[in-house]
């Protein structure tokens, strides 16, 4: 989604709403959809665990014979409009603590924090621009672009650099860390605030390049799970949330550079 801030704000309900009807498509299947052997768990979860989750899946369906994990990425705030929606699924993974409290009502399971995260600034390769630092970001001939202020990326980027004093215009504002990530990727923008995962995975790729904010800069994004009331598989949705807990995930988790919760 690109244009003006504020255009893109009064978008957003719709991009939204629409987006209740993509995660089927996305993962294939709902809540209750048999697997050939058994029952499929569906997974709504933060769009900078889309890699991590991949292998996490395939994990779990080794130890676990008969089921099956489909998941559905997306950001948090349209996860929790998913959910609200009653789309089916069985657990929810945010990426912030603030979307998962205000689900309350829509949890079979005490959330639980599986992981947490930073944020890093994504540079096209090789840093053309010569990006320093946070400062760098305000100057006005340089082309930033930001997750919206919905999008828990979005609020952690904000509080930064309110923190800092900066005042940064955004070339546009995105609905997830990874929409922010390709805008960087196409060259569409100078830079971007993400989260050191998913600059970390590009980065490998040869696609992006990174700066890194300081700790004494930085927000700490932290990442619960709960199993959904919605869910056709009680059992098992709660056995995976607790799942992500285990040793098996959290290594997992620890190798694509998510730190312990």
């Amino acid at each position: 989604m690109t244009g003006s801030p504020a255009v893109i704000r009064k978008a957003l309900p719709a991009v939204l709403a629409a987006a209740v009807v993509l995660p089927l498509a996305a993962c294939g299947g709902g809540s209750g959809a048999q697997s050939k052997d058994g029952r499929t768990i569906t997974v709504l979860a933060a769009s900078s665990l889309t890699d991590v989750f991949a292998d996490a899946g395939k994990a779990y369906e080794k130890a676990h014979p008969g089921t099956k994990v489909r998941f559905s990425f997306a950001g948090s705030q349209e996860l929790a409009a998913q959910v609200r929606q009653g789309v089916p699924a069985d657990v929810l993974v945010t990426a912030d603590t603030k979307t998962m409290d205000g689900l309350e009502s829509e949890t079979a399971t005490a959330p639980s924090v599986i992981a947490k995260n930073r944020l890093t600034i994504a540079t096209a390769p090789g840093n053309p621009k010569h990006i320093k630092s946070l400062k760098d970001l305000a100057k006005p001939d340089l082309k930033v672009v930001l997750a919206a202020d919905e999008v828990p990326v979005g609020r952690y980027s904000k509080q930064i650099l309110e923190r800092q004093g900066l005042k940064v215009k955004p070339v546009s504002e995105e609905p997830n860390v990874r929409a922010v990530l390709s805008k960087v990727r196409l060259k569409e923008a100078d830079a971007g605030i993400v989260y050191v995962t998913d600059a970390a995975a590009a980065g490998a790729k040869g696609k992006t390049g990174t700066v890194a904010i300081p700790t004494a800069q930085n927000a700490i994004a932290s990442y619960p799970a709960a199993a959904l009331k919605v869910s056709a598989h009680e059992d098992a949705a709660a056995d995976f949330a607790k799942w992500l807990r285990g040793a098996k995930a959290q290594a997992l988790l620890r190798q694509a550079g998510f730190e312990k919760p």
